[in-house]
């Protein structure tokens, strides 16, 4: 079964905070009404705080913890709110910048992870690309979001990044649904050229690929929204309109129940061979 809506997952977080602080106003003995008062809010505002409705800003977090003595964990619950906000960002936000910022803002992420698990429903996983590939998939988005044109420079980034494929104390586990394989990006050339790339790569040691052949009985392993985990302390989520980043270890173990499941229903080695090379003879 697919992990809860991301919507959901942002509003668990919000409403996980606001019970954080309706504990400290309690622990305090101050209402609900005497603390917005004392604020200078209306009275409600404490409520729609309190219940995940409103986010609160850092001067609200600020007003809080000194009203209800609580000061020293203005930093933490600060850091508690910009982390919520992070977890759900827009794509066109994370490539103001440029793609080539979007892709050199992983690599400390990448570098210190040692398991990786990623799920593939849209494109072949970006650790897997070849240059002609990632270039085409870049063009689309900057046609589609209107992201700054430095394709190219992008594309540098995302090459040198799949160092870590080579690294020899990582271990990675890559899923793709069959369709995957058939969706043509770019041309025929280039995806003929990325069909092959994805044979050779898959012989490495510290790579195991997985197909899940169209036409499969999906059981539990229903197709989902693609998915990274970095090992497992946090799970990035491809919208399409925003990258979602989930860190709560419940719902880390969700993507990670998931993954296991749609695991079980692919095919590896030999098997997965022939379904990229009829891949690649479909592309004639």
């Amino acid at each position: 079964m697919a992990p809860s809506s991301p919507s959901s997952s942002v509003q668990q977080a919000k409403e996980a905070l606001g019970s954080r602080l309706r504990e400290i106003r309690k622990d305090f003995g101050m209402t609900a009404r005497a603390l917005a008062a004392a604020a200078g809010w209306h009275e409600s505002k404490t409520s729609r705080i309190e219940n995940g409705r409103t986010p609160p800003s850092d001067a609200d977090i600020r007003v809080w913890t000194r009203l209800c003595d609580a000061e020293d964990q203005t930093a933490d619950l600060i850091a508690t709110v910009r982390g919520i906000e992070g977890m759900y960002v827009e794509w066109r936000r994370l490539e103001r910048g440029g793609l080539r910022q979007v892709q050199q803002s992983v690599l400390p992420l990448f570098e210190r992870t040692r398991r990786f698990r990623f799920y593939q429903s849209w494109v072949v996983p970006g650790l897997l690309q070849t240059p002609d590939y990632t270039r085409a998939v870049l063009n689309t988005v900057v046609a589609l979001r209107d992201a700054p044109d430095d394709v190219d420079a992008a594309v540098a980034v995302r090459m040198e990044r799949q160092r870590v494929l080579r690294s020899g104390h990582q271990g990675f586990a890559m899923l793709v649904e069959e369709w995957v394989l058939r969706t043509v990006i770019g041309d025929a050339r280039i995806m003929s050229g990325q069909l092959g790339h994805l044979i050779a790569v898959a012989s490495q040691p510290s790579v195991s690929l997985g197909v899940i052949p169209m036409g499969t009985e999906r059981g539990n392993a229903w197709p989902a929204e693609s998915f990274s985990l970095f090992d497992d302390a946090q799970a990035s989520v491809e919208l399409v309109s925003a990258n979602l980043t989930v860190t709560q270890p419940r719902e880390v173990a969700e993507y990670v129940r998931t993954f296991k499941e749609l695991s079980s229903i692919a095919v590896y080695g030999a098997y997965a061979r022939k379904l990229i090379t009829a891949a690649i003879d479909a592309l004639g």
